[in-house]
C-alpha cells in the first residue's frame, strides 16, 4: 500500500475500507479489466490522489476478482465509486464522470489541497517573507487551476511588492461572476500603489534620460532608482538596454547588478525567469 493508492482485497478490506475511513476519507473505486470507462476514469482518480497527497486513500477494488466486497457494497454496475468516512458510505456515483464533477464531489468531504500553502504563505506574509509567499502563492496558483481565493491572495501579495504589472494580469484572469468586493477593493488598491509608487528621485531621472536617451550611465542609475522603488522589470528591461549597445559596460558591472536584481526576486520568479534567458541569449 502507497499513501495515496492501495489495491483492495479480502486480506486488507477491513483495515483499508472500514478502519482507514475513521483517520481519512477512503475513495473506493469499483472497477474491471472489461469496462472501457472504468479505464476513463482509474486515472482522474489517481492525478486526484496524488494531487490531494494523502488527504483521502484511493481503494481500488477490482470487482471480477472481488465480488464478495463489491457484492456487500451493493455495486450494481462499473465503475462505481463510493466516498467512506467513519465506515460509512458518505457519497459516490455510477460511470464515468469528466474531472470537474469528481472534484466537485472530493472538495465537500476534503480541504483544498492547497489548503497547507495557503496557510503557510499567510505566516510569511505576516512574518514578512514577501519573496518566500510569492513563491508558494504562484505554484499553488498555477497547480489549483487559478482558484479564486488563491488568485485574490497572490494579487494582494504582488501589490505589497509593487509587482503592478503581474498582479493586473492575476485580476484580469479573474471571471466576470467571480468579481466582488474584494476585487474591487485589489483592483482600488492596485491603482492608488501605481500612481503613488515612483519616488520624486525616479522621476527626475526619468526625465533627464529622456532628455539625453544616450547616456547609458544615467539609464544604469535610473534602473538603480527603479529596483529601489520595487519596479524590478522596469530596471532589468533598463539594464538590458543598456547591455545590447555594450556587453561590457562599466567592466562589467551593470551585468553583475542585472544578476544581482534577478537572484534577488528568488528562483522561478517569472520576472527572474523572463530576463535570464534574455540574458543569457544576449551574452550566449
Amino acid at each position: 500500500m502507497s499513501n495515496y493508492i492501495a489495491n483492495i482485497d479480502e486480506s486488507n478490506a477491513m483495515a483499508l475500507l472500514i478502519e482507514e475511513s475513521h483517520q481519512r476519507p477512503v475513495v473506493v473505486d469499483f472497477w474491471a479489466d472489461w469496462c472501457g470507462p472504468c479505464k476513463t476514469l482509474m486515472p482522474i482518480l489517481e492525478k486526484l490522489a496524488h494531487e490531494y497527497a494523502g488527504a483521502f486513500l484511493l481503494a481500488k477494488v477490482n470487482a471480477d476478482e472481488q465480488q464478495n466486497i463489491a457484492a456487500q457494497f451493493g455495486v450494481r454496475s462499473l465503475p462505481t465509486v463510493m466516498v467512506i468516512q467513519n465506515g460509512q458510505p458518505v457519497d459516490g456515483f455510477a460511470g464515468a464522470q469528466p474531472e470537474p464533477q469528481v472534484r466537485e464531489m472530493l472538495q465537500k468531504h476534503l480541504p483544498s489541497p492547497w489548503a497547507a500553502a495557503m496557510q503557510e504563505a499567510a505566516r510569511l506574509v505576516e512574518a514578512g517573507e514577501l519573496q518566500q509567499a510569492l513563491t508558494l502563492l504562484r505554484k499553488a496558483y498555477d497547480e489549483s487551476n487559478q482558484d479564486l481565493d488563491i488568485a485574490l491572495n497572490l494579487a494582494h501579495v504582488l501589490i505589497q511588492c509593487n509587482r503592478f504589472a503581474e498582479a493586473e494580469t492575476v485580476l484580469e484572469n479573474i471571471r466576470f461572476v467571480d468579481r466582488d468586493a474584494r476585487y474591487e477593493q485589489l483592483m482600488a488598491d492596485l491603482a492608488l500603489k501605481q500612481e503613488a509608487s515612483k519616488s520624486p528621485e525616479t522621476e527626475a531621472l526619468e526625465a533627464r534620460l529622456e532628455a539625453d536617451p544616450d547616456n547609458l550611465d544615467l539609464r544604469v542609475d535610473l534602473a538603480v532608482q527603479y529596483s529601489a522603488d520595487g519596479h524590478h522589470a522596469d530596471a532589468l528591461e533598463q539594464l538590458m538596454v543598456v547591455l545590447r549597445q555594450n556587453r561590457d559596460h562599466n567592466d562589467g558591472a551593470t551585468k553583475k547588478r542585472m544578476l544581482d536584481i534577478i537572484a534577488s526576486l528568488g528562483k522561478g520568479d517569472p520576472i527572474a525567469v523572463d530576463y535570464q534567458r534574455k540574458l543569457f541569449g544576449l551574452l550566449y
